[in-house]
């Protein structure tokens, strides 16, 4: 792996503003073990893509010396160059705390700039005062987790997936059974994986064992929603799919990834669940 990676080792948590906390990883080192369908954007790949990161422990001073928090969302395209290495953006997101900066939108455009850099493309930031972070109600579509399936599968196994015949479909199914783990520390990845398609009617069964298979899988969480999009993109000719997943925050951050066939402007991105 990276030998100067963050991840698993000790670390000084500074809390003086440091953009140099940063540490990017190419995004093309995981996308080149990919089998991936037909390309459908300008770069070659066949999804377009947003991963949302929220942070819940972000805090600077103010001229006065201070406090302010605040909870904040960073958005950034798929077609970024790199991803972030997580503990990285949450010592980078520290080094803010004992920081005076004139107000909250100096500290907005500081990460907007720092993180754009980091990841190679354009970063949206946004901030919520706690008291008005909003808290999904919503329900996600048609849970399959009630399935009554015989599991011996623990590693991704495109096999395990299957189509209901010359049958199509056009509906949303969710599991709350994703759970990978982190290729650097090993540490117990769990998500909400959430599945809209209209096509080739998915084997329900045939999805929950593949999406169960993903638990004893090391790798980042951008990279195994990638992977599901392209297996079940290559089932049949989709003309809508969206794949997202909802991972449970650690040490205040989550990343949530969605990979869609068509432009995210046209999506609406899957709200927050209760383990959030």
């Amino acid at each position: 792996m990276h030998k100067d990676i963050l991840l698993g080792k000790e670390t000084e948590y500074k809390s003086e503003y440091d953009a140099s906390l940063i540490f990017p990883i190419p995004r093309s080192q995981s996308r080149a073990k990919l089998v991936m369908p037909k390309a459908k954007n300008k770069l070659g790949l066949p999804f377009f893509g947003r991963d949302v990161w929220t942070a819940f422990e972000v805090s600077w001073l103010n001229q006065k010396g201070k406090p302010q928090v605040a909870i904040a969302e960073f958005s950034v395209a798929a077609d970024s160059s790199h991803i972030v290495e997580s503990k990285s953006f949450k010592l980078y997101l520290n080094s803010f705390n004992n920081s005076r900066f004139d107000n909250e939108n100096v500290v907005i455009d500081t990460m907007k700039k720092d993180l754009s850099a980091g990841f190679g493309g354009e970063v949206d930031v946004t901030f919520y005062s706690v008291d008005d972070f909003p808290i999904a109600t919503q329900r996600l579509g048609e849970c399959i987790d009630g399935l009554d399936v015989d599991i011996d599968h623990y590693e991704p196994n495109a096999e395990l997936l299957s189509v209901e015949g010359d049958q199509t479909a056009s509906e949303t199914l969710y599991s709350h059974l994703l759970k990978s783990n982190c290729p650097v520390t090993n540490q117990p990845d769990w998500a909400t994986v959430i599945i809209r398609y209209t096509g080739p009617k998915l084997d329900q069964a045939a999805l929950l064992k593949y999406i169960i298979s993903y638990r004893e899988h090391d790798d980042f969480h951008e990279h195994c929603v990638e992977q599901m999009f392209c297996d079940i993109a290559r089932l049949g000719d989709y003309s809508e799919l969206t794949v997202s997943a909802r991972y449970t925050r650690r040490g205040g951050l989550d990343i949530n990834p969605t990979r869609s066939l068509k432009p995210l402007e046209s999506i609406e991105l899957v709200g927050r669940t209760a383990r959030q």
